[in-house]
């Protein structure tokens, strides 16, 4: 059976682009998951949809935000949804949303953990910045 606290469900219609679960490695002295594990894989979520856009190298620029809203655990499973949510003449900023599957005596509960924008740079073959490439629309 799978419960969700209220108002707490992953994103509809979307799929992540990671997903990894916290293992026993990953834990600091507090009991929770180190927060430089999520921030990792954050990064690396929002990477994703900014490679796609740019179909070639991308350097992150800047961390926008970062909340870490509920603590994860060991054994839950995040989920990382990441969209790009405004572009400049060759950055974007990306939107990172993470959720914890986390598994209770054979229950589920879904727990949005962290949320976080990122800037992404597009870069050419000498590493410095390039434009985005034009998206042309089909009539």
């Amino acid at each position: 059976m799978t419960t969700q606290a209220k108002d707490e469900c992953m994103p509809v219609g979307k799929i992540p682009v990671i997903r990894v679960p916290a293992r026993p490695a990953d834990q600091n002295p507090g009991g929770s998951i180190f927060g430089g594990w999520i921030m990792s894989y954050v990064d690396l979520a929002g990477s994703i949809p900014a490679l796609d856009r740019v179909r070639g190298p991308v350097v992150t620029r800047a961390v926008d935000s970062f909340e870490f809203k509920k603590p994860v655990f060991v054994g839950d499973l995040i989920s990382c949804y990441a969209d790009i949510v405004s572009e400049g003449r060759t950055s974007m900023k990306v939107r990172v949303e993470v959720y914890a599957e986390r598994m209770t005596r054979g229950e589920t509960s879904i727990i949005k953990v962290t949320e976080a924008i990122l800037t992404y740079v597009a870069i050419d073959e000498n590493r410095k910045p390039k434009q985005l490439p034009i998206i042309e629309v089909n009539n």
